[in-house]
């Protein structure tokens, strides 16, 4: 009897294991991270007797969760990756609104400017014109100056979302520490699976891996380890390494991350081995979006402002004198490495030349004490000479020339410095208009073209143009000026003043104009036609009285069209209407690569619940299930107390 009575107490036993196993998957359907659970049953070991072998009962072995290692790790990749592109999609969504709105953007701005100087060609004496076109100038640099600085506002608010991510890493990571110890310390005494400390540990590291991609293995003392970047733990069993915002950047308004090691020395980290999770996005966006637009859309401006220049000073303002700067022109940026030598305190200074150059990278400059390397950073492509003076290499032209100086001691650039050159970052916020006066628009060319009044013939010359102000007759009339008198004989005009010499013109082969340029290497050109007689003169002169000419504001005005950027390829509205075509083409990619991601999340979140998931209806049949077998190791015990009493009823 006491067997039978045996029996049934551990099956009573063993189903009140189940219902209370069944009963906690029911109460923790909706939490986070939970594995479904089960209890591990075996048979008893039987008795042996001469009549065979009598069974003793069940035994309770276990309660032991469904988990699939691969199914939660392919889970936490794909919520790590869902995380990165959610991040890059915001901020480069923001981006990509900013640039391309029609009001905070710079092409109405563009646009307007340039509208003006058509009105200025138009009335080139008008004061309301003049007044415009400054107006406009003043607009269009203050847009610039929006745009800048609100790209820089957005990479405030991502250094910001760095630091705050770091901040939930490092305390995550001491969670899942935490957890481990106490799971070793658990399992190590019970020798059974702590089920629910290793749910909520998974679930920490998965919720690390939204913020940073991760690699977690398992040690077989049950610890995990958790790895970042290419191969630094910020878990190793029970200890945690910290990450910080206190890194060594190159461009010191980006937060850099470092992480403190072993003894709490500090490794800095690069950006470039760091993806997944919201970290990897924000670290994305601000090296593959902001910067190059930021970058680019400097280069608009530095390429406007001296293109403009350019222009303008081969004009004559109102009062008589040479255009000047109209606008000033921004400086490239150069930062100096922190472990550059601190005694010789070498200085690069980076000076601008060609901006049809420029591209839209920053550059690195290393010195390994014999040669000078340079990087272009967008594509790391190096070129590397003996001095500066080589680089960049004239087969190569980058818009940029380099130099360097040194405080005392003038020792110069020592091996292992190193420069981080932005050629046109700042062009945005350091464009300025340099003219306060209307007067000071130089919208007439400083020469012009006067055919005699006595002459006979139909010889024609045109207005001129002027590309270069060296050899113009500048001087006050006649002192400088340049005549032409056409001698018949030797179908030629005589060159008298500027130049000198002579220049041939055949009226029968020449009449439909042939065109010349003072001096032969550029200054002033200009075109003959039509058919002089012998003795025929035209003037080139200082162009005196000069307020309804509009020469130089048509030459400005038709700066809008001309393909002055990239290598002469694109116009000022091209470069910019490119920039905002590559940052929304990348805005598009990312919302579609985010739609399909969280898809993969939901599949993957899918799989893992078909293991792991707790099924209601599933528990609610175990619940009865196990109801039964209670009720019936009930009975079998309520028989066996009946049978017992009996066998004590006979005895009487």
């Amino acid at each position: 009897m006491s067997s039978a009575l045996a029996i049934g107490v551990s099956g009573l036993n063993a189903a009140q294991s189940g219902l209370v196993t069944t009963s906690h998957n029911i109460a923790n359907a909706a939490t986070p991270g939970y594995s479904r659970q089960h209890v591990v049953q075996s048979n008893a070991t039987p008795r042996q007797t001469g009549a065979g072998f009598f069974g003793t009962g069940v035994r309770v072995e276990s309660v032991v969760r469904s988990y699939s290692a691969y199914l939660d790790a392919q889970l936490r990749l794909s919520e790590g990756r869902a995380a990165e592109l959610s991040a890059y999609g915001k901020e480069i969504g923001d981006l990509a609104n900013l640039l391309a709105d029609q009001q905070a953007g710079l092409s109405p701005s563009l646009q307007n400017f340039f509208g003006a100087l058509q009105d200025l060609a138009t009335y080139p004496d008008s004061a309301a014109a003049r007044q415009s076109t400054l107006s406009g100038a003043e607009a269009l640099v203050t847009r610039f100056d929006s745009l800048g600085r609100q790209i820089d506002e957005i990479r405030a608010g991502v250094n910001s979302q760095i630091q705050s991510s770091v901040t939930t890493i490092n305390a995550l990571a001491r969670q899942v520490a935490e957890i481990s110890s106490r799971i070793t310390a658990v399992e190590s005494g019970a020798q059974q699976p702590a089920n629910d400390l290793r749910d909520q540990r998974e679930q920490l590291v998965r919720d690390l891996s939204k913020e940073i991609g991760t690699a977690a293995v398992e040690g077989q003392d049950g610890t995990y380890s958790v790895f970042i970047g290419n191969g630094q733990p910020i878990v190793m069993g029970s200890t945690a390494y910290a990450l910080d915002t206190n890194g060594v950047s190159s461009d010191p308004r980006n937060v850099a991350l470092a992480y403190t090691g072993v003894g709490g020395v500090k490794v800095p980290l690069s950006e470039n081995l760091l993806s997944g999770g919201r970290i990897g996005g924000l670290l994305g966006i601000r090296r593959e979006a902001l910067d190059p637009a930021q970058n680019a859309l400097g280069r608009v401006a530095i390429g406007l402002a001296s293109g403009f220049n350019a222009q303008h000073a081969l004009g004559q303002d109102l009062n008589g004198q040479l255009g000047g700067s109209f606008f000033k022109v921004p400086g490239a940026q150069v930062w100096a490495g922190s472990a550059n030598d601190p005694v010789a305190a070498a200085q690069l200074t980076v000076s601008l030349a060609n901006v049809a150059d420029l591209s839209t990278s920053d550059y690195r400059l290393d010195y390994d004490g014999a040669n000078y390397t340079l990087t272009r950073l967008s594509d790391n492509t190096s070129w590397s000479a003996a001095t500066l003076a080589g680089l960049p290499p004239a087969a190569s032209p980058q818009g940029f020339m380099l130099t360097q100086t040194a405080t005392l001691p003038a020792t110069g650039m020592q091996a292992g410095d190193t420069f981080l050159i932005q050629p046109t970052r700042a062009g945005a916020t350091q464009i300025a208009v340099a003219i306060a006066s209307t007067q000071a628009i130089a919208a007439a060319a400083p020469v012009r073209t006067i055919a005699a009044g006595s002459n006979v013939g139909s010889g024609k010359i045109s207005a001129g143009t002027v590309t270069s102000t060296a050899g113009l007759p500048l001087a006050a009339s006649p002192a400088g000026d340049i005549t032409l008198t056409f001698v018949a004989a030797t179908n030629q005009f005589a060159v008298t003043g500027g130049p000198g010499g002579t220049l041939a013109f055949n009226p029968t082969v020449d009449a439909g104009g042939k065109s010349f340029t003072f001096p032969t290497v550029g200054g002033f050109s200009f075109s003959l036609s039509g058919v002089p007689r012998d003795g025929d003169t035209f003037v080139i002169t200082r162009n005196s009285n000069a307020r309804g000419d509009n020469r130089n504001a048509l030459a400005l005005g038709g700066l809008q069209s001309q393909t002055v950027l990239a290598g002469g390829t694109v116009s000022y509205q091209g470069a910019y209407a490119q920039m905002v075509s590559d940052v929304g083409s990348r805005a598009r990619e990312v919302d579609v690569a985010n739609q399909a991601q969280e898809v993969v999340v939901e599949q993957a979140r899918a799989s893992r619940e078909s293991v792991a998931g707790v099924n209601l209806d599933e528990e609610a049949a175990n619940l009865l299930r196990y109801q039964q077998a209670y009720q019936a190791a009930g009975k079998v015990i309520e028989i066996t107390g009946r049978l017992f009493d009996s066998l004590l009823g006979m005895g009487r």
